[in-house]
């Protein structure tokens, strides 16, 4: 694949990452626990009908410079057990108000550093969801972990507490990348821990990596995935760093090293699509690459694949989310809400309340309709209008005047190859992928780009 410093230019602009419609910065203080309620009992009768749980698990024994997740450095023991408390008894409070005849299809271990807390932790949470909730026998359930506190025993224990999934953050193979961005590499060879992992029954086994990070060079990452390639996970994911400094004020650290210019991280990009793929990997989505036998191999085939805050998953596994723990979001069918972000706040108001949720956002119809189409590129690149209109019960007129459609918006994406646009119908090509994110944004009548609030979509 070509690309040229000029074409990447010309695409390589501030626009949402669109895990959400519409995105989180529309979230607002308005949103009430009364709000919450009233739309956890909605989501009974709503689709999908199963349930995702998200667990989030704020700390972090350090601080990666690069990290823009709701984190705190690590806590004491005492405070971790009143934290672990809180989420149990929010997890009983929000269960009181839904359908326990749903079953859990998904169950998500984010952070923070989920498997950097004490075993037994982590167990407690579990047994309590298996006494509330019917955990269906094909349930993915997964945890983001740090190879850097990840012992052989934990993933005995993970795997007796029905664990099945792991994404491993790597980041990178160099150790002086890890060491400029603060981020202490693996305890053990990554090999032997994929290698035990499937011992264990683990499928769907994650190395994530981030390309744009300070040192880092366009050979230097090809020698990184080189090494990802020869242990073969099912899933290699590679991320492009959001420098959003003015969120994350630790990533200012960053620009004192110095950051890949735009073409060196466009050159990374494009070189680790050629060389996975050459590898036998298949591209999803905007930064997944998967063996074909994978389950999002599958999904994205047969164009079932979902995406959510958590990343991508298959509609067979997806259910609407339910989110527990300090800055944690839900996501409905028919709204969003988010925990508060502080962990001694949300701890607090946990313990005198039984909810903690800070901000939020109901959408209406006509936003439901242009979620169904957003994801529709950013997940399966194939929009078909007709079906969407069928969908909400519309016309197809009716469905491209509510996204202010015009096919001018997409001329250059058509002569560029990034798509094709015939008989109501846009099919993203397999170029088009490294700028989903552009194409959504043209289907997207809320985008404003003049509001540089946004990471760039390279």
């Amino acid at each position: 694949m070509s690309v040229s410093t000029e074409f990447l230019n010309k695409y390589n602009v501030s626009g949402p990452r669109y895990t959400s419609y519409p995105p989180a910065n529309f979230f607002n203080n308005a949103f009430s626990v009364s709000d919450y309620i009233g739309e956890l009992e909605a989501s009974n009768n709503q689709m999908p009908k199963d349930i995702s749980i998200y667990i989030h698990i704020p700390f972090c024994p350090c601080r990666c410079h690069f990290c823009g997740c709701s984190t705190v450095i690590a806590q004491k023991l005492s405070v971790v057990e009143r934290y672990i408390a809180a989420m149990k008894l929010e997890i009983s409070n929000v269960s009181s108000h839904l359908n326990l005849q749903r079953k859990v299809t998904q169950i998500h271990w984010g952070g923070g550093t989920p498997n950097s807390i004490e075993m037994r932790f982590i167990r407690d949470v579990m047994d309590h969801i298996r006494s509330i909730f019917t955990i269906s026998e094909k349930a993915e359930i997964a945890m983001e972990c740090s190879p850097a506190y990840l012992e052989f025993s934990d993933i005995d224990e993970l795997a007796e507490m029905g664990f099945n999934r792991m994404s491993l953050g790597i980041q990178d193979f160099r150790a002086d990348v890890l060491k400029v961005v603060n981020r202490i590499g693996p305890k053990y060879p990554v090999n032997e821990i994929v290698d035990y992992l499937r011992v264990k029954g683990f499928r769907g086994i994650n190395l994530d990596f981030i390309y744009g990070l300070p040192l880092q060079t366009p050979e230097s990452f090809t020698e990184t995935l080189k090494q990802a390639i020869a242990i073969r996970p099912d899933r290699i994911v590679t991320f492009s760093y959001a420098h959003v400094p003015w969120v994350k004020k630790a990533q200012k650290q960053l620009e004192k090293i110095g950051l890949p210019g735009p073409e060196e991280k466009m050159e990374m990009l494009v070189n680790s699509i050629a060389q996975l793929e050459e590898a036998g990997y298949i591209s999803i989505g905007i930064d997944h690459f998967v063996l074909p036998d994978d389950d999002l191999a599958i999904a994205f085939q047969q164009k079932k694949l979902h995406r959510n805050f958590q990343g991508y998953c298959t509609l067979e596994t997806t259910g609407q989310v339910y989110g527990f723990g300090s800055s944690s979001i839900g996501q409905f069918w028919g709204a969003y809400a988010q925990n508060i972000k502080e962990f001694p706040k949300y701890i607090e108001a946990i313990e005198q309340s039984g909810y903690a949720i800070e901000r939020g956002y109901k959408l209406n119809r006509e936003e439901q309709i242009i979620r169904t189409i957003v994801n529709s590129i950013m997940c399966n690149g194939l929009l078909k209008f007709e079906d969407v209109a069928d969908q909400f019960n519309m016309t197809t007129d009716e469905i491209k005047e509510l996204v202010r459609f015009d096919p001018a918006n997409f001329q250059d994406f058509i002569e560029d190859d990034l798509m094709i646009l015939k008989d109501s119908q846009i099919q993203v090509l397999d170029k088009g992928f490294i700028f989903a994110r552009n194409i959504a944004m043209a289907l997207d009548p809320a985008y404003n780009q003049s509001e540089n609030i946004y990471s760039k979509t390279v």
